[in-house]
């Protein structure tokens, strides 16, 4: 893979706008507690869902894939090289994981991951969201939904996209994602993870 400098200009504008936290931005303008202070503490849609929400999760959900789209867009507008719209991806990623902004703690990342693969393969990203939907309407878990989809998605890249680059990339952001998932995967082993649906 051939890093040129620009390529890393792509990274950083990536990084900087992943690092916009949708979730406490929108709780903070809609008057709602920190999600960073309730629940999971994670700045992520279904915290936001279970404290805040329905209203306040969808506009979570829609920030957090927007900012991992929206990067990746504009890089393939620019460059045809799958290197650099990879790095963009990843940087977006890294960016609501480890935010620059607020002392490098943020979400779990599965709704950046989802807009950042959009923006890669848009028939690879409808497919991972319609397994993660199918794994929803089953399981009514919503971790337990992304840790299946996001499995799968590296593989199913590859196979419509014959790229070494973006594949690779997305197995190594869903090696991340399960990573952060950590404590979910441990609560599932042990029937201790959260349904889907406002806290009661």
């Amino acid at each position: 893979m051939n890093f040129e400098l620009y390529y890393l200009l792509y990274a950083l504008a990536g990084y900087l706008v992943g690092s916009i936290s949708t979730a406490i931005i929108t709780c903070k303008l809609m008057g709602l507690n920190d999600p960073r202070s309730v629940g999971s503490h994670n700045p992520g849609a279904t915290n936001v869902l279970r404290h805040g929400g329905k209203k306040a999760a969808i506009i979570t959900l829609f920030g957090d894939m927007l900012k991992g789209l929206l990067p990746v867009v504009v890089v393939s507008q620019l460059e045809t090289a799958p290197a650099a719209i990879a790095v963009t991806g990843l940087a977006a990623f890294l960016g609501h994981v480890y935010p620059i902004y607020y002392g490098f703690k943020g979400g779990k990342g599965v709704a950046t991951y989802y807009g950042a693969l959009l923006g890669f393969n848009w028939i690879t990203g409808l497919v991972a969201l319609a397994i993660w939907l199918g794994a929803a309407f089953l399981f009514k878990i919503s971790s337990l939904s992304a840790l299946i989809s996001v499995l799968a998605a590296p593989f199913i890249l590859w196979h419509l996209t014959q790229s070494m680059e973006l594949a690779a990339t997305l197995g190594l952001m869903t090696l991340l994602l399960y990573w952060r998932h950590r404590s979910n995967i441990r609560n599932i082993i042990e029937g201790k993870e959260n349904k889907i649906g406002p806290k009661k």
